[in-house]
């Protein structure tokens, strides 16, 4: 790996949100498989062997006149990525219960310690959609309970869940580097309960859970609600976040049609999470 040529672009983006989440999934779509938030975009990273002339060709995002996103790229030798989270990456705790830490952090008095290889997949917990999913997961009852973490990213939500007693879990995630990255982190926290899929909705039919729970952006939740709901069980909870305040009318009003009832809300610094009952 050390070897590796990576091909990096570097977006800007105005204005920032919700452009920076659609762009990093549509280069997540075209075969970039790393990414890196910054203040004014993204930095994106894929190998020289994927890349070609037209990569970005279906990325729709670059031919929107709702945002003003320029771009330069470079070739550069693979980033020693753990040197790099070990510069940036800094431990959080949750409701001073929930720590989430490198493995070179100091391991902190919390009841539930969460240790994580981040490389460049979404979940560290430092996002606020993250932070507020772990906050629901601590303030719940997941004993017994069969659970979904749909779009896993580290795995963050799906370990912190058996922590809490669920089992069996599902951790499901389309893009490979959070698939494999998952793997480690469930075999690094000695979880036994939980099984890490790569894919999306179309893995769903069949499968019933007691706990959804999906920290996705919104277009994707809107399309795949349905697919959801089909997979809750009767009585069960729905965790939804990757989303704005703005944006809760149209989140509450897709789950009323599949009779999921809005039982509470969160938020933090204008992003939400919501909790449905079927």
């Amino acid at each position: 790996m050390s070897n590796t040529i990576y091909i990096g672009y570097y977006f800007k983006v105005q204005p920032l949100q919700p452009a920076v989440e659609i762009l990093i999934a549509e280069l997540g779509y075209a075969g970039f498989e790393s990414f890196v938030e910054t203040e004014d975009g993204v930095t994106a990273y894929i190998q020289k062997d994927e890349w070609h002339d037209a990569i970005l060709e279906d990325v729709q995002i670059l031919k929107s006149d709702e945002f003003e996103i320029t771009y330069t790229s470079e070739e550069i030798e693979q980033t020693n990525w753990n040197a790099e989270w070990e510069k940036n990456f800094n431990p959080i705790v949750v409701n001073d219960q929930c720590s989430v830490r490198a493995p070179f952090h100091e391991k902190p008095d919390t009841q539930y310690d969460i240790i994580i290889e981040p490389k460049m997949s979404f979940g560290t917990g430092h996002h606020e959609t993250t932070h507020m999913m772990i906050a629901y997961i601590l303030k719940n009852e997941f004993t017994n309970k069969s659970v979904l973490d749909m779009g896993c990213g580290t795995g963050v939500l799906a370990i912190l869940a058996e922590m809490k007693g669920a089992k069996p879990i599902d951790a499901i995630d389309y893009d490979n580097w959070c698939y494999l990255n998952s793997l480690e982190n469930v075999e690094r926290n000695n979880c036994k309960h939980i099984t890490v899929l790569e894919g999306d909705a179309s893995l769903l039919p069949g499968r019933q859970y007691d706990v959804v729970i999906a920290n996705i952006n919104r277009n994707i939740l809107l399309n795949d609600l349905e697919t959801y709901n089909a997979t809750l069980k009767a009585g069960g909870q729905l965790f939804l976040s990757g989303f704005y305040n703005d944006d809760i009318p149209v989140i509450v009003a897709e789950c009323n049609k599949h009779h999921l009832k809005h039982v509470e809300t969160l938020e933090r610094n204008q992003w939400v999470a919501l909790k449905f009952q079927k």
